[in-house]
């Protein structure tokens, strides 16, 4: 059977992250949501999403498909539901569609015309920003479960000091000397080459993905998530940081998600509890207004290739959108649109030939390419977002 995973209803609501990809494509507990479908279905899935996405991320399209809505985290009994689904058939949760048979042909689907199965477990669903890190903590267990069930761990070195080491799971590659790991509150899980150095103390339920790295004497508290190829230092707390994202110095990051190639300044702060300790707003692309989290802690949401200088400090409830450079003292504005350039004081707009020619040093350093692709969409995003900007 041919997967495709679909944006659903909830893409504006999951902006800044979903400027730059499909829904599928979000981190939350240590896989993305697309390579948990994949693990669970025991198959490569392809993405229907925004038409300037799809040559990044492709559709294929067969005589018959499964269409899966990408809002919904996979479990084995969904995901053995999915499998199970034959022609006419549809899942639904809570009156929304989870997944349905289809044919090439369809342009329209009645659901009427369906035979419709009832989702009645327990499952996640992502429909917030904030429920990446909110509701990290549940994905990181199931995450963990999955990817450990049935093997071993590397052993855990004798400089470490471990409370629960059965909870601790360490692959291949990693090291890690003269670390402190709690494992009693959530499992913590060690990706291949990546490194925790001397000093750092780790509470789970905690993942480090593959070449990843935490820096000395670093204190981290759960449910935290490092990306692939990403830098933690510093205090963090409840964050999740997609991929390719640094925070590298001292400084605190809290209840907030970074998506790829953002780096914090060193001795950067963001707020995650207003000063009267009431509900956090949250800038909503799709009411272009403050939207209630039902949330007391909430930081800072960070779109891709966005940036910070030292000494940076974001209020509560913070959006930041994709490629913007933020600098100064004082604290910004609490939304900051895509490709601004500023701080405190006031913001220009950053061109996107002075952004491009940032973004091709910063990724070149990690040995990935600036491609055509990339640029495109990142020259959609800063059409769509200009109206945001002061010109």
């Amino acid at each position: 059977m041919n997967y495709i995973l679909f944006d659903g209803t909830v893409r504006d609501a999951l902006l800044p992250f979903t400027f730059t990809r499909p829904v599928a494509d979000i981190r939350i507990g240590i896989l993305t949501i697309r390579e948990k479908w994949e693990k669970y279905l025991g198959y490569t899935t392809t993405t229907l999403t925004e038409e300037y996405l799809m040559e990044k991320y492709p559709m294929v399209e067969m005589e018959e498909n499964v269409m899966i809505n990408a809002s919904f985290l996979p479990n084995e009994i969904l995901s053995e539901m999915v499998r199970s689904l034959e022609a006419n058939q549809a899942i639904f949760c809570n009156d929304e569609v989870v997944a349905f048979y289809s044919k090439e042909n369809q342009e329209e689907v009645d659901f009427d015309t369906y035979d419709i199965i009832d989702y009645t477990e327990d499952c996640l669903k992502i429909e917030h920003t904030w429920d990446i890190f909110q509701k990290n903590d549940a994905a990181l267990r199931e995450d963990f479960d999955l990817i450990t069930e049935g093997r071993f761990s590397q052993p855990i070195p004798k400089s470490v000091n471990v409370i629960a080491p059965e909870n601790v799971f360490i692959e291949e590659g990693a090291k890690l000397e003269f670390v402190t790991l709690n494992a009693s509150t959530g499992p913590i899980y060690i990706g291949k080459n990546a490194e925790i150095m001397e000093g750092s103390v780790i509470r789970g339920p905690f993942a480090l993905c593959e070449e990843a790295q935490v820096k000395l004497a670093t204190k981290v508290y759960g449910a935290t998530t490092v990306g692939p190829h990403s830098r933690i230092g510093g205090e963090v707390n409840n964050s999740v940081l997609f991929g390719y994202s640094n925070k590298g110095h001292d400084g605190f990051l809290g209840n907030s998600v970074l998506g790829e190639w953002c780096n914090i300044g060193a001795d950067s702060n963001n707020s995650n509890l207003k000063n009267n300790y009431e509900e956090v707003k949250l800038w909503s692309y799709e009411t272009e207004g403050f939207a209630k989290t039902g949330l007391q802690f909430c930081g800072l949401m960070m779109g891709d290739h966005s940036k910070c200088g030292i000494n940076t400090m974001f209020n509560t409830g913070t959006v930041v959108g994709v490629s913007a450079n933020i600098f100064g003292s004082g604290f910004p504005r609490n939304f900051i649109p895509s490709f601004s350039w500023g701080g405190a004081s006031g913001f220009t707009t950053y061109i996107t030939k002075k952004a491009f020619e940032t973004a091709k040093i910063v990724m070149s350093r990690r040995h990935v390419e600036f491609t055509e692709q990339d640029a495109a969409i990142l020259e959609h995003v800063f059409e769509e977002t200009k109206k945001y900007r002061k010109e």
